[in-house]
């Protein structure tokens, strides 16, 4: 299961800092939403991008499940060092020029080398998947961390193709023959 954080608080620093947000109100709301929901579920291992949007999301499951948060750089956004950190719908409903750079291009946007980030994501979930054989993980990360694994399953070209809910699960089966599929997108069922 691959889940996008919960909605983090708005934060804009000084040049050269690292924006890294915690959850505002209604992102721990979301949290304790989404552990209620899949506290009943059968889950093995849980990992957390180094992130603390997504270890704050994952804490709550994590005390639900009676797992322990196994941090992992590799689920860590390619944003993860700008100065400010502002919800893309908000970004989007404000016309901040932010907004229309990174639907120009994404990757120039961010200064990240979108090759270099795509190998670490997908390297990073198939070394997940060859640890934890026959069973159920969970990986509390990003949007853009959970479209570019997404889009190397379906085979995709756009790495980016959609705008993950705040705590929307992905669920993508795994065979021990190296076929992955996609099984559900998007799941945000325990936000209503």
């Amino acid at each position: 299961m691959l889940i996008r954080h919960a909605r983090p608080h708005r934060v804009e620093l000084a040049a050269g800092e690292a924006a890294d947000p915690g959850l505002d109100e209604v992102g721990g709301a979301q949290a304790g939403r989404l552990a209620a929901w899949l506290a009943e579920e059968s889950i093995d291992a849980l990992y957390s991008s180094p992130l603390r949007r997504a270890l704050e999301t994952a804490k709550p499951l994590a005390d639900a499940l009676g797992l322990e948060t196994v941090v992992e750089d590799g689920l860590a956004e390619y944003d993860r060092g700008l100065s400010f950190y502002i919800p893309l719908e908000e970004l989007r409903s404000s016309g901040d020029p932010r907004w229309e750079m990174m639907m120009a291009d994404y990757w120039a946007a961010e200064k990240v080398d979108p090759a270099a980030f795509i190998e670490t994501v997908v390297m990073t979930f198939e070394r997940l998947i060859e640890s934890h054989p026959g069973e159920r993980v969970v990986a509390v990360c990003h949007g853009g961390v959970i479209n570019v694994y997404l889009a190397h399953v379906l085979g995709t070209r756009d790495s980016m193709f959609f705008l993950p809910e705040y705590t929307g699960v992905a669920r993508v089966l795994a065979s021990r023959d190296g076929v992955r599929s996609i099984r559900s997108l998007n799941e945000a069922a325990h936000l209503r």
